[in-house]
């Protein structure tokens, strides 16, 4: 246990280094139909639910379907860094949380939906000793989440709101500790730093069956934990004005993944691993990716009634100023071309 610990406590380092530019390539060069006009640059997070991405990626799909371009991929431990990273162009399009998207749509940012990549996902655990075994035990205790204000984060809160409960931030009874990278969860519960998560997985159920954490929440029973989009794949709506033609060719080869991964349980599992032991040297434990697997559903599926409601959500619990109206932000016309043409 303790050198799986070390491992993922040194993946937090290596994703975080990754975020900061070190790159990871695939499908770049020539592809045999002229030379490259330059690169496109596609975001990804390496989390199970991210399962599309990672398989875009190693299966060669956007290397595939994007013509005469260099494909580059970065991973990112949080949708902060990745938003930062879509901002100032170093991606192009990538797969993201809802949050982090919708905050960055509603400051006046440019970030356009062009689909879902996975549903649910979100799993909330607790340590063994915390005294949490319910949502109404969180009064005086802590919890992390990847960034302030993330999907999990508002998902977990409003669920506490309910209840009368709040964060610290709004001068509640609940500390919060932010920036915390999934992998570096595992070590935080391990030392005793925090009592529990809104675990995005392969995380959360890790934390369950290895290293005695419980749940607190099953997926389906988290704040629109069905229907709200763990990760969707995003551009501005500069590059798709400037760039149509990629942009279909990625929601292609977004399509061939998210039926690779539909149809190809096993294999899909692997892949994921193979990246994750790429950037830790450790590989997960196969019965807690097949376990995490049965938390969400890979779909192209896209709830804006969902997304709308998560802002209201956010905004109820006051990490944005104004009342959100997200029209514009959602646009699957592309995408919705791309599957009519398939079946």
């Amino acid at each position: 246990m303790k050198k799986l610990l070390g491992t993922l406590m040194l993946a937090g380092t290596m994703i975080i280094a990754a975020a900061c530019g070190e790159g990871d390539t695939n499908g770049g060069g020539d592809t045999g139909a002229g030379a490259s006009q330059g690169e496109v640059n596609v975001g990804y997070f390496p989390n199970l639910d991210h399962a599309a991405g990672i398989i875009g990626k190693e299966k060669g799909y956007f290397a595939e379907e994007i013509e005469n371009h260099d494909i580059d991929f970065l991973n990112f431990p949080n949708g902060n860094d990745f938003i930062d990273a879509l901002d100032t162009g170093v991606i192009d399009m990538g797969y993201v949380g809802p949050g982090p998207a919708i905050n960055y749509f509603l400051s006046g940012g440019d970030v356009v939906v062009l689909g879902a990549a996975a549903n649910g996902a979100t799993l909330i655990v607790a340590r063994e000793d915390s005294g949490i075994h319910s949502l109404e035990d969180f009064d005086g205790k802590s919890f992390c989440t990847p960034g302030n204000g993330c999907t999990h984060n508002v998902q977990l809160e409003i669920m506490l709101k309910e209840l009368g409960l709040e964060s610290n931030r709004l001068g509640g009874t609940v500390e919060h500790q932010s920036r915390i990278n999934p992998a570096s969860m595992v070590a935080m519960f391990e030392q005793g730093q925090i009592d529990a998560a809104p675990a995005p997985e392969p995380w959360g159920t890790l934390l369950v069956e290895e290293h005695n954490a419980h749940v607190v929440t099953e997926w389906n029973d988290v704040f629109l934990g069905k229907e709200l989009a763990s990760v969707v794949f995003v551009t501005t709506g500069e590059y798709l004005e400037d760039n149509p033609d990629i942009v279909e060719q990625a929601l292609r080869a977004h399509q061939r993944s998210v039926e690779f991964a539909q149809n190809n349980e096993a294999d899909t599992l692997e892949t994921v691993n193979d990246l994750i032991y790429g950037l830790t040297q450790t590989r997960l434990p196969e019965h807690v990716l097949e376990k995490a697997w049965q938390r969400m559903a890979v779909t192209t599926e896209t709830h804006p009634d969902a997304l709308q409601a998560w802002a209201t959500a956010s905004y109820e619990l006051q990490f944005m100023d104004n009342e959100p109206d997200l029209d514009g932000f959602v646009d699957t016309s592309i995408l919705d071309k791309v599957i009519a043409e398939t079946e």
